[in-house]
């Protein structure tokens, strides 16, 4: 998790299981009280991503976030093969409601 410049939060779904991330969204809005969280993942990780966000919105946080905005782009690099990838990536942002 990273913290940003507005006191919003990036969490970074990657390969630990699935409810560390959505605890993490939980703990984010209920026990530091920030207003933003936002779920970035790359690649096989972004249906991850959509899983936790909607476990958070619709079981934990039922009432207290919204969705917000949705981001989708691509991210192009070079492999250790020495090749130009391109890898998919997804922002969901969640609110907390006012």
């Amino acid at each position: 998790m990273v913290e940003t410049k507005t006191g919003n939060q990036i969490i970074f779904i990657g390969n630990k299981p699935f409810m560390n991330y959505v605890t993490g969204v939980v703990m984010q809005f209920t026990t530091q009280g920030v207003k933003e969280v936002c779920i970035k993942a790359r690649g096989k990780f972004i249906s991850r991503a959509v899983d936790v966000a909607q476990v958070a919105l619709n079981r934990f946080l039922v009432g207290q976030i919204n969705l917000g905005d949705i981001k989708i782009d691509s991210e192009g690099f070079t492999n250790k093969e020495g090749r130009d990838v391109r890898v998919s990536t997804i922002d969901i942002t969640l609110n907390r409601k006012e």
